[in-house]
């Protein structure tokens, strides 16, 4: 589990993820019935997927984890746009 955290902390969501899927496929499948949809949660929600395998029988104060992930893929989303949008004006030297 330590090999995981690391995993998460240098390389982000996705290949905490996909390290996941290789420790635990079954897990994995049994919380998504198809391929599509970790494949999807990977491109574009990619901590919401992560926290939603980790926490699959979700019970009552599991929601708030579940939103914290969705918080800080919304906010990665919008830092990505902000710095996109201040850098357009540059030029370079």
């Amino acid at each position: 589990m330590c090999c995981f955290f690391s995993v998460i902390f240098f390389f982000g969501p996705r290949l905490g993820f996909l390290v996941y899927w290789l420790i635990a496929p079954l897990r994995v499948t049994t919380v998504f019935n198809t391929f599509i949809w970790p494949l999807l949660g990977l491109i574009f929600l990619p901590w919401t997927t992560l926290m939603y395998v980790l926490i699959f029988p979700i019970v009552s104060f599991d929601w708030v984890w579940l939103g914290l992930a969705l918080f800080a893929d919304i906010a990665g989303y919008a830092a990505s746009a902000a710095r996109r949008k201040d850098a357009s004006w540059y030029t370079g030297p």
